[in-house]
């Protein structure tokens, strides 16, 4: 089924190495902005991140990348600066991550930018933002993962039960990167909104200190959340016969249903378990009651009969139950998506949806110089030093 999208006729031009930014592309090009992907001649170095697909091409880059076009242009030489150029003039957004430093050499510092392209939303995506004593610290993953405060508080509940004595993790994957993707997508449609040009500084230390609000938050009474201190009183991890869910209760109808589930246990009939703060202060019992009482079921059946009584409850997948899964094969959560070298592969669809059908993908990430057409006719030159 095809469905309007909202960013169809916006052009977005996406001169990025890192995940932050190739992810605000992304959601930008499945929202219907027509994104291309600018690389220079040793090519992106997201196609050469693991994991990779069974070609030996990177999975990360043929996810963060489907939907967009490709070009091949060399900053660094003059035809390379007006090719860009080319790109910008008729671009309504350019998301670079191009080190501060780095960008007057290139020709895609802020004031260059805002005196060429007035009209250009200049969408910035760096570890630590472009301005301020920051602005020139690069950051991976584990770094931005830790000074967004997150990392300090990994990990909490069960795990850190069973392992206290284990250093803080980084959750896997790119999270601080991708949660810095989104604010900056997010930004920029802001900035796009208002209909004037501007240069848009996206800091992913910021946009990851905004996940833990909250934690933020309890310094104004003193308090600094730790991984040992920090979880929900009850709840949380549980085992069971065959592996683990997470079971949170916010609501009273969500304890009563979690009671019900359990056969309504005779400690559970304490009247002074009525009360929600009363409750809290027993997590230690409540959560020594639901541990005992959980191992006795599979997954499977535990999880559908929480569902049943309205119990948040959901299984912690292996990569094929996510696959397979029901709610996500129901919600199209992954497409199939024909790729050059490793034929059909399944690629998460669009965080959002704009009608009653899952976004599209339209296309596998492009082939190097894929749409080199764009700048000229000629074939892209590629660097000797680029191994696929």
């Amino acid at each position: 089924m095809s469905q309007d999208k909202p960013l169809s006729g916006i052009h977005v031009v996406e001169h990025t190495s890192g995940v932050a930014g190739a992810w605000a592309g992304r959601l930008l090009a499945a929202m219907g902005a027509e994104v291309t992907l600018v690389e220079p001649a040793a090519l992106s170095v997201l196609r050469r991140t693991a994991p990779f697909l069974p070609s030996g091409e990177s999975a990360l880059f043929a996810y963060v990348a489907a939907d967009k076009k490709g070009v091949i242009c060399d900053l660094e030489t003059e035809t390379g600066r007006a090719s860009l150029a080319s790109l910008l003039t008729a671009a309504d957004i350019f998301i670079d991550d191009t080190p501060v430093k780095g960008r007057a050499s290139l020709g895609i510092d802020e004031a260059g930018i805002a005196a060429r392209y007035p009209d250009l939303i200049h969408l910035s995506v760096l570890p630590f933002g472009a301005f301020g004593p920051k602005a020139d610290w690069s950051g991976a993953e584990i770094n931005l993962i830790h000074a967004g405060g997150e990392g300090f508080l990994l990990p909490n509940g069960l795990s850190a039960n069973m392992f206290p004595d284990r250093p803080p993790l980084k959750i896997a994957g790119h999270f601080a990167q991708m949660q810095g993707g989104v604010v900056a997508a997010l930004s920029a449609l802001s900035a796009l909104w208002s209909r004037k040009g501007q240069c848009v500084d996206v800091s992913i230390q910021d946009a990851n200190a905004a996940v833990g609000a909250f934690a933020i938050q309890r310094f104004g009474d003193g308090s600094v959340e730790h991984r040992l201190t920090r979880s929900f009183r009850y709840g949380g991890v549980i085992a069971c016969s065959d592996g683990y869910v997470e079971l949170l209760t916010l609501e009273e109808r969500q304890w009563q249903g979690l009671v019900h589930l359990m056969g309504d246990p005779e400690w559970a009939q304490d009247p002074a378990l009525n009360d929600a703060v009363a409750r809290s202060n027993s997590g230690d019992m409540i959560n020594e009651k639901i541990r005992a009482w959980a191992c006795q079921f599979e997954v499977e059946d535990l999880v559908a009969r929480a569902q049943e009584l309205g119990v948040p409850m959901a299984r912690y997948n292996a990569p094929h139950q996510i696959l397979a899964g029901a709610h996500e094969v129901a919600r199209g959560a992954f497409q199939n998506v024909q790729t050059v070298a490793d034929g059909v592969i399944k690629v998460q669809a669009a965080p959002f949806r704009f009608a009653d059908a899952p976004v599209g993908i339209d296309a596998a990430a492009p082939q190097p110089g894929a749409h080199q057409y764009i700048l000229d006719a000629t074939p892209p030159v590629l660097s000797k030093r680029v191994t696929i």
